[in-house]
């Protein structure tokens, strides 16, 4: 199997998407998160290689969520998923240790693309 990823973002069919993008090009989900402070959790608990982490979600949000798991693992591996407009979050998210940005909705090959870049 490829590496461990842990998907996040509220919406559960988003959350489907990238699954499936991922399970296709031989990366393996290891857990899925609804909202930051669940992503916070699953991290501890799971040490995935990457995540993918949405920005807007209720609870917590994505760049809160970032800078929770990096505060505990300064070398975790995060991608931020953005809409269109969120430019200032994404620009937010890589000052506090964001690796890349993926913009929804997602396209496979960008989508690999980041994530591979990401963990070489």
């Amino acid at each position: 199997m490829g590496k461990r990823i842990l998907v996040v973002d509220d919406a559960a069919f988003m959350r489907m998407m990238i699954k499936d993008i991922l399970t296709k090009n031989d990366y393996e989900v290891v857990g899925e998160a609804a909202d930051g402070a669940q992503a916070v959790e699953k991290y501890s608990e799971l040490k995935p290689d990457l995540v993918t982490m949405d920005i807007t979600m209720p609870e917590m949000d994505g760049i809160a969520a970032l800078k929770a798991i990096k505060g505990n693992d300064p070398s975790a591996t995060i991608i931020m998923c953005s809409a269109m407009g969120q430019q200032a979050m994404v620009i937010d998210a890589i000052q506090a240790g964001a690796k890349d940005f993926i913009v929804k909705p997602f396209q496979a090959d960008r989508v690999i693309e980041a994530i591979d870049k990401a963990l070489s």
